[in-house]
Parts: structure tokens; sequence; C-alpha cells
């Protein structure tokens, strides 16, 4: 029986051990690389929304007919758009913001005109002579 004892010990051992090594050698780490921290992901979800943003500006009519005239064409811009990198996506998007919406230099004026002659025919200032 010892003799079988000898005979097998070496051998179960040898087993445990092969046994063991696909185990372990399929536990695996994660490189810090292919981690996504909150802050990337957050930034990725903040580029997408702004590519949508300029998408749907570009897929409006008047912007298209605007493009057209300057000889310049949608499909084209679209493309442009698509590559551009996320740092120019999103400066793109906050020169949207920035921009006055629908108003122009002539609106503004318009605007303080009807101001001041509001003003006038109350009596509180006295810019325009033909309110008098």
């Amino acid at each position: 029986m010892k003799k079988l004892a000898r005979v097998i010990s070496p051998l179960l051992i040898a087993f445990l051990v092969l046994g063991s090594l696909p185990a372990v050698a399929s536990v695996q780490t994660a490189p810090a690389g292919d981690l996504i921290s909150t802050q990337d992901a957050l930034s990725a979800s903040q580029v997408a929304a702004d590519r949508e943003r300029i998408n749907d500006l570009l897929a409006r009519e008047d912007v298209q007919q605007q493009l057209l005239l300057q000889g310049v064409q949608p499909a084209e811009v679209q493309a442009r758009v698509a590559a551009l990198s996320d740092e120019e996506v999103a400066q793109m998007a906050n020169q949207l913001d920035e921009m006055p919406a629908g108003a122009s230099v002539v609106g503004a004026l318009f605007a303080v005109f009807v101001i001041l002659l509001v003003t006038d025919i109350l009596g509180l200032t006295n810019v325009y002579p033909f309110t008098r």
C-alpha cells in the first residue's frame, strides 16, 4: 500500500498544480489605461450632445438655404462637422451659445429707437423733437 501511495502522491501533486494553473492564468487585472473615468464619460456624453446640437442647427431649412446662398453644400458642411475633434466641437458649441439668437445690430437699434420714442411720448426724455 505504501508503494502505491508513493507512486500516486507525486501524480496527485502534479495534477493539482497543473489543474490550478489555468485558474490563475484566467484571472487578469484590467490595465489602468482601459478604465474610463467618470469625467471622461461625462465629457464624452457632452461632446455627443454638442455634436447633435450642431447637426440639428445645420439641418434647419433656413440654415441650409443660407449655406446654399454662400455656395456651400450642406452635405460638405456635415462631413466637416463630423471630422471635427472633440475640442473643436466643444468650442463651436460654446460659440453657438454666445451668438445672439436671430438678432442683429439693426434689431438692437430699432429696440433702442422704440424705447426712446416711448419715453419721449411719456415725457420722461427729450430726444425726439417731433413727439412734442
